[in-house]
């Protein structure tokens, strides 16, 4: 007597994963963002995307030496660089060094 055919699923490959070097926002994401994929992230007004963003491209060229860049429609250079000092982060120096 044959056996049923069972279904059996194809194995689903992990989605690899590019680490933020944010410690929360990596583990609720289960290793960071999805790698070479766009990442959409939405808000009002003060709710920390242009924080989230700044912070995962610095970490990601201090820790992991990844390039990165940030283009803004909205701030100059001068005041993101100005306002990201006051969180400890060297833009110039990061920008200086490639």
């Amino acid at each position: 007597m044959a056996k049923p055919k069972r279904n059996v699923k194809p194995a689903v490959e992990p989605l690899q994963k590019s680490p933020t070097g944010i410690k929360g926002l990596d583990e609720i994401t289960g290793g960071g963002l999805p790698m070479g994929r766009p990442t959409l992230v939405c808000g009002g007004a003060g709710c920390g995307k242009t924080l989230l963003a700044m912070e995962f491209l610095v970490r990601g060229a201090t820790e992991y030496g990844e390039p990165g860049v940030y283009l803004s429609f909205e701030e100059k250079s001068e005041e993101l660089t100005k306002n990201f000092a006051s969180l400890g982060f060297d833009l110039n120096d990061l920008a200086a060094g490639g």
